[in-house]
């Protein structure tokens, strides 16, 4: 039997905080983003993975929303240094994943998804942690969803 791994995805404020700081520097001089520059926006925040284990196999997601609500994570590429440059359009990996939960369901309910595309995104992720110690993700709160109401982690299984 392999081994499984649960990392939980963590909120990034450090990171969250500069970007909304270039976004609030831009409105305040006036000035507009740079050609391809993919600005943070209100309803969303940085979130990190920290892979202590290379050699993974997608397993499944465990999403958690408690209360209605829409939760988009979008993937940022291996080619995005936060510490150097702005996040760009081109380093957001598709497909992200989508996890919502409608209004008037039970809070036991299932969580909804895109399943397929939620595959291939687990995939694509367990494939960037060969190459990866640290990854980042853009989570976007939408419908009713906040940070507060939100409980996300991927599970791996080891490959041997």
């Amino acid at each position: 039997m392999s081994a499984v791994l649960e990392l939980p995805f963590r909120p990034d404020p450090q990171l969250t905080e500069v970007m909304r700081l270039r976004v609030q520097s831009l409105q305040q001089r006036g000035q507009t983003r740079q050609d391809g520059e993919r600005l943070l926006r209100a309803n969303e925040a940085v979130y990190r993975l920290d892979f202590s284990q290379q050699a993974l196999r997608f397993s499944h997601w465990t999403v958690q929303l408690s209360q209605p609500g829409r939760l988009t994570i979008t993937a940022t590429s291996q080619l995005w240094t936060p510490d150097l440059t702005h996040l760009m359009t081109r380093q957001l990996l598709e497909p992200a994943g989508v996890f919502w939960s409608a209004k008037g369901s039970d809070h036991n309910a299932a969580l909804h998804c895109y399943e397929a595309d939620a595959q291939e995104f687990g995939e694509r992720i367990a494939d960037l942690a060969k190459v990866r110690k640290v990854m980042y993700f853009l989570f976007a709160f939408e419908e009713g969803c906040n940070p507060e109401s939100v409980d996300c982690s991927i599970i791996f299984t080891l490959d041997n």
